[in-house]
């Protein structure tokens, strides 16, 4: 049986993310959901202190936690504090939920690169947040571009992969 991994990370509505990292080579399976908050249970409309975030379960044989975090920092600004497109409060904040000493050494390092490409027009303002729990978000939040093609987003490949960070 194979060994998947999972990778927590929020920017901007959880929509676009996630029609996004489903498409990437080696990510298996997507869920929204809120994660990093106050409350249990939070719902769309009670999420207080929760991002907007996604859980993305991959393959590490195909694809790695730093080449997720790439794609993470080429698909959304991660130059605005708290705020993706319209969308602005702490639920759009560009975070990300380290579960392991490991991924936060990495993030930190994949931070580093993107801020020294010089690609963004300021620094990184991304958190590094320890992982807490993360709840799933509602049916119908899940696979929602899917299910309505014409859907908002404010998340788009601004710098395509062979302008990655990690070369």
């Amino acid at each position: 049986m194979k060994e998947y991994k999972k990778a927590y990370i929020a920017g901007g509505c959880f929509w676009g993310m996630e029609d996004l990292f489903r498409k990437r080579p080696g990510v298996v399976a997507t869920e929204v959901g809120y994660q990093g908050g106050q409350n249990k249970n939070p719902t769309y409309h009670n999420h207080p202190g929760h991002a907007e975030g996604i859980e993305i379960t991959y393959d590490p044989e195909k694809t790695s936690f730093k080449e997720l975090l790439d794609f993470y920092f080429r698909m959304h600004d991660p130059t605005t504090v708290n705020r993706q497109g319209n969308d602005s409060g702490s639920s759009y904040r560009s975070a990300i939920f380290y579960q392991n000493e490991e991924e936060r050494v990495e993030a930190e390092e994949v931070i580093r690169l993107v801020d020294q490409s010089g690609k963004w027009p300021s620094k990184v303002v991304t958190t590094l947040e320890p992982w807490t729990t993360f709840w799933p978000a509602e049916d119908y939040h899940q696979d929602y571009l899917v299910k309505n093609p014409n859907g908002y987003t404010c998340h788009f490949v601004r710098f395509d992969d062979s302008e990655s960070f990690l070369r």
